[in-house]
């Protein structure tokens, strides 16, 4: 029976068996093209009812900013300037003047905003807020505490003021400390190590492989220069071009605009693009082999902050929240840490990738890993846990005989343990 329950946990898991492959769910949504460009999705799987007998009482939390403005300098800059010289050159076509219409209408936009949160994302965490003290009135009621940290960017910061603003409208009694300092980012924005430059180094070349492979600039820029390709001196030249305005296309859904780009791209070009940032992300943070699944362990100091946390929390008899806020090159490894649904799983093939491990289900902008404890109402008992991913129940790689609860002691115990057998070697 146990054996039957926890297969039934693995196929309702949200990451680990879709019902849709990822073409399908990107033909159903292009903006899933996106990566951790995509604007969050309203959850709609229907939360499983608190075993009986139990309440929640803590959540602990690591959150990504919500949507935002690009953050390089020449992001926008790059394309324009190249549309703008193409028009003063008499060599862009009827549909290329209007691309370069619609960038130069949003491009003021811009200015001194790169990087920065916006409506969009100063919403996304509103509604997140709201629906924590919607799914866990009890964790935020009458004496609660909450802590909440960010990281010293200030979209993460504005992005914790907009979830802190919704809980202390739910309970204006919740007894808040928030916090934003150097001090803290060694663990809730420690990657950019010179161990994780040499994990991300390890597969550079087969990540631009991929790149080249699944960026074919040749249609798209016949239809925007009268010269087609050969607008450009070099194809790489191109290339990049195009991955400039595919960049600007899909973040275009961080804003409240109706100015779109997708359709310069047909459905195949969006999806390839796409592959090819998976394909990145995983040998760069997920738990690929090329690296010997090490990128995770980038997170290590956040996980044990986690652990050591609770542990505090459970002791203290208080009830409330920790709650942390970041990027999504933390929440993507901290998930393949925790090995929710399939966030864990080593794909040897690449060319297999899309099929079995796909980046937007883990970390669109505002993605969030929320675990929730549940303790016994009266007497003593096992502490439970139960994982949300981006506010979906999630599967552990624990056994359980009651989805998707699971006892403190085992989760404590697994990690600790995983973060103990840790060790930088030669990769």
């Amino acid at each position: 029976m146990k054996r039957l329950t926890i297969l039934a946990a693995l196929i309702l898991g949200s990451g680990c068996a879709m019902a849709q492959s990822a073409r399908e769910e990107i033909h159903a949504k292009k903006e899933r093209c996106a990566s951790y460009y995509l604007a969050y999705e309203t959850p709609t799987q229907k939360l499983t009812k608190t075993p009986k007998g139990y309440e929640p009482f803590y959540m602990s939390h690591y959150g990504r900013h919500g949507s935002r403005w690009l953050i390089g300098e020449n992001d926008y800059k790059d394309p324009l300037n190249t549309l703008r010289k193409a028009k003063e050159e008499g060599k862009l076509t009827s549909l290329g003047l209007d691309a370069l219409d619609r960038l130069e209408k949003f491009f003021p936009t811009t200015e001194n905003r790169l990087g920065d949160l916006t409506t969009v994302g100063e919403r996304q965490h509103h509604q997140i807020g709201k629906r924590m003290t919607e799914n866990f009135p009890k964790i935020f009621s009458g004496d609660a505490e909450v802590d909440a940290r960010s990281t010293v960017v200030n979209r993460c910061i504005l992005s914790m003021v907009a979830e802190c603003e919704e809980l202390a409208a739910f309970n204006p009694k919740i007894k808040f400390h928030n916090d934003v300092s150097e001090s803290l980012q060694y663990y809730l924005n420690q990657y950019d190590n010179e161990y994780m430059r040499k994990i991300k180094g390890s597969g550079w070349e087969i990540k631009q492989k991929y790149y080249d492979q699944f960026t074919q600039p040749k249609r798209f820029c016949e239809q925007i220069f009268t010269d087609g390709l050969s607008h450009f001196e070099k194809e790489r030249d191109a290339k990049h071009f195009m991955r400039r305005m595919f960049s600007i296309c899909t973040n275009m859904q961080s804003h409240d605009t109706d100015i779109s780009f997708f359709d310069l791209f047909t459905e195949d070009e969006l999806y390839d693009m796409w592959k090819a940032k998976n394909i990145d992300w995983y040998i760069s943070y997920g738990p690929s082999p090329i690296s010997k699944g090490k990128a995770p362990f980038s997170q290590r100091n956040l996980l044990d902050n986690i652990l050591t946390t609770a542990d505090t929390m459970l002791t203290s008899g208080r009830h409330g929240a920790t709650m942390r806020f970041g990027h999504d090159v933390c929440v993507l490894p901290l998930a393949c840490l925790l090995e929710l649904d399939s966030c864990g799983r080593q794909v040897e093939n690449l060319d297999e990738l899309d099929q079995k491990w796909v980046n937007y289900r883990i970390y669109p902008m505002a993605c969030n890993v929320q675990l929730i404890f549940y303790k016994p109402k009266k007497g003593n008992g096992d502490i439970l846990i139960k994982a949300l991913l981006n506010e979906h129940e999630a599967t552990l790689p624990l056994q359980t005989d009651n989805f998707p609860y699971y006892k403190w002691s085992d989760f404590r115990k697994y990690f600790r343990d995983k973060l103990n057998s840790y060790r930088e070697d030669d990769l």
